[in-house]
């Protein structure tokens, strides 16, 4: 069984008014996406649910890079010019890429009217064991 990873994108956060970059989010919006957020039972149920979590907004992220001096060199967000974030991921142990995929497909989580859609992306994870 190979553990891969799903990762979730939104560009940019979710919004109460509307934007030249989406529409606006009601509550009954924002409550059906994290209503969606949490529905992984069946994969529980399963064993193929490993772990999954949303992350924090772009506003607490934090970029370390090494200076030319080796001491670590930090900048902190937000970043205005990031065009989309990752909002949060799942870890699936699947037996094969046929079934991660068909999770992913399933995947697709509720927004409001004129929202952008964007793919779930599905990355193996590295375990050493040759099964990339």
């Amino acid at each position: 069984m190979v553990p891969r990873r799903l990762q979730g994108r939104f560009r940019r956060r979710p919004r109460r008014t509307a934007s030249a970059h989406g529409p606006a989010w009601s509550e009954k919006d924002l409550q059906a996406m994290f209503a969606f957020m949490g529905a992984v039972d069946d994969l529980a149920e399963t064993g193929e649910f490993v772990d999954g979590h949303g992350l924090a907004e772009p506003a607490r992220t934090r970029f370390v890079h090494v200076g030319d001096d080796d001491r670590p060199v930090i900048a902190d967000g937000p970043y205005g010019e990031t065009q989309e974030l990752l909002a949060g991921f799942r870890v699936l142990g699947c037996d094969n890429l046929e079934r991660v995929t068909e999770i992913a497909a399933r995947m697709r989580c509720p927004a409001p009217d004129g929202a952008p859609v964007h793919p779930v992306v599905i990355r193996p994870v590295l375990d050493g064991g040759g099964d990339v």
